[in-house]
């Protein structure tokens, strides 16, 4: 449950109470924070609705988010899906690039970009991605956008649950479940189309023909989506989310994050719009709690940060408005630093300090990171051959005073056209190339069509007295032209073997 805390960490037990802390409080034992953190478990929360700056990135994120998640199925690419991941096929289809397995180290790269710039965005300002562009607040402010408008805001929602059951009770939760299941449905739907394709997977749904494993995961993903978002909500956040666990190893003194300004609200306390607070010895918190009412996980940020608080700025909207209001400058719950109220810095000088060295590494090895990772993009073959020698015949003479070995070539194509290959063999004298494992001679040439996987069986042929016994090392030549005219060159090297 909530500790109360310092805007950057948690108190130990033998430390002083913060400033804003009433005098004489009791501190909490073990036991006090278990019980509120049981009996927070089973509260219910209600966030009040709320307009404003960070409000608007809100919403404003919440539609990037979905026209990418929602349309990016539907686009199309040379005749294909735009994006998707055919585990079957196993390729990945990304636009106009073909990744095979052989290509995970993309995924790895990606995968260490995506921690760096979670170490880097918490340093710099704490759960920013938890309140503008995580799943799970995502589509916790569409289900509460829904519920908003079906039952109503906070007090309307309040009443309606603690009514007693009704006709009209059921028909407005009823209407809100519906609405509910439609979205999460359509989103389970859309989470299989990135790995089926999305026209096809339409047809087989309205046909009741979807395999197994699709009804499996479409079932899943729109089940756990009507749960997290219209049910579990805020917990997911507090107790679910490892990511609320081990910021606080991330933050510092200089991190800018939701922070109240306790210097200028504390002492709290109601007082009517013409009241001279300051002769009353008053802060400028006028205690009206509308910061907790909106805030989605239901914490106090008077409190100071806590591991719960996402960092969506809305008691920061909510507070501005009462300021404004009550004629006071607004500011008294702001995007700042700990360091930046301990020491009455300016917003210039708290954002100057946000450039300090743990902040500097994160980005330098993301920019290093990513330059490996668009370099490599850029410079990646779309031919591929691996070279595997047949184990079971190292070497044997054949008819003709020549010795043979047996060859697989794994041909990838991670390309959008069809490739002629031309596949010729060098390093020792008098080498001849056969296909088909002992076939008649001939030139090997194959074509291979656009994003495809072939295995080619290939015999390579060397005269008795071309070398000693052992092995010798030879290298595959494949010269690859495209229907566009591009022509490439792959050298794989492999080794020929005498035998005694």
């Amino acid at each position: 449950m909530t500790t109360e805390s310092t805007p950057a960490q948690h108190l130990p037990e033998t430390e002083e109470p913060p400033p804003w802390r009433p005098a004489g409080a009791k501190r909490k034992t073990a036991s006090d924070t278990l019980e509120e953190t049981l009996k927070d478990v089973r509260r219910k929360i209600y966030p009040r609705s709320v307009t404003g700056w960070f409000a608007g990135w809100r919403v404003m994120l919440v539609v990037l988010t979905q026209l990418l998640y929602y349309g990016l199925p539907w686009l199309q690419w040379n005749e294909r899906q735009a994006v998707l991941f055919d585990l079957g096929a196993r390729k990945f289809y990304i636009f106009g690039m073909v990744l095979w397995p052989q290509d995970v180290i993309y995924l790895t790269l990606l995968l260490i970009i995506s921690a760096l710039a979670l170490f880097l965005f918490t340093a710099l300002a704490g759960r920013l991605f938890c309140g503008y562009a995580c799943p799970q607040t995502v589509y916790t402010e569409i289900f509460m956008w829904i519920e908003r408008k079906v039952e109503g805001d906070r007090v309307a929602r309040i009443r309606l649950d603690e009514s007693p059951l009704s006709f009209k009770k059921l028909r407005v939760k009823g209407t809100k479940h519906l609405l509910w299941i439609a979205v999460a449905f359509w989103t389970g739907f859309t989470f299989i189309g990135y790995f089926a394709p999305i026209r096809e997977l339409g047809a087989n749904l309205l046909a009741f023909t979807l395999g197994p494993w699709q009804w499996f995961w479409l079932l899943f993903y729109s089940f756990a989506t009507w749960g997290n978002a219209g049910f579990l909500r805020e917990q997911v956040c507090k107790y679910m989310c490892p990511y609320a666990r081990f910021q606080s190893v991330m933050v510092d003194s200089d991190t800018y994050v939701v922070t109240y300004d306790y210097k200028r609200g504390e002492p709290r306390g109601p007082r009517s719009k013409k009241t001279d607070y300051k002769a009353e010895g008053l802060g400028e918190c006028v205690d009206c709690s509308i910061c907790v009412q909106v805030c989605p996980t239901g914490i106090d940020i008077r409190k100071g940060l806590q591991y719960m608080c996402i960092g969506c700025g809305a008691c920061v909207d909510a507070c501005n408005q009462v300021m404004e209001k009550v004629n006071y400058p607004k500011g008294l719950i702001r995007y700042t630093s700990e360091r930046g109220i301990e020491e009455n810095l300016s917003d210039t000088q708290v954002r100057k300090r946000l450039l300090r060295p743990r902040v500097l590494i994160y980005s330098t090895l993301m920019v290093i990171i990513i330059a490996v990772f668009l370099g490599s993009l850029a410079t990646r073959e779309t031919l591929r051959v691996d070279i595997i020698r047949d184990r079971g015949a190292l070497g044997r003479e054949v008819p003709g005073g020549l010795i043979e070995n047996v060859y697989r070539l794994q041909i990838l194509n991670a390309s959008e056209e069809s490739l002629r290959l031309s596949i010729s063999a060098e390093g020792l004298p008098g080498l001849n190339v056969l296909s088909g494992g002992g076939g008649k001679q001939s030139a090997i040439d194959i074509r291979v069509p656009a994003a495809a996987n072939l295995l080619l069986p290939v015999v390579v042929q060397a005269p008795y007295d071309a070398g000693e016994t052992g092995a010798h090392p030879i290298t595959f030549v494949t010269e690859s032209r495209s229907e566009t005219g591009r022509q490439t060159e792959v050298r794989e090297a492999s080794s020929f073997i005498f035998p005694r």
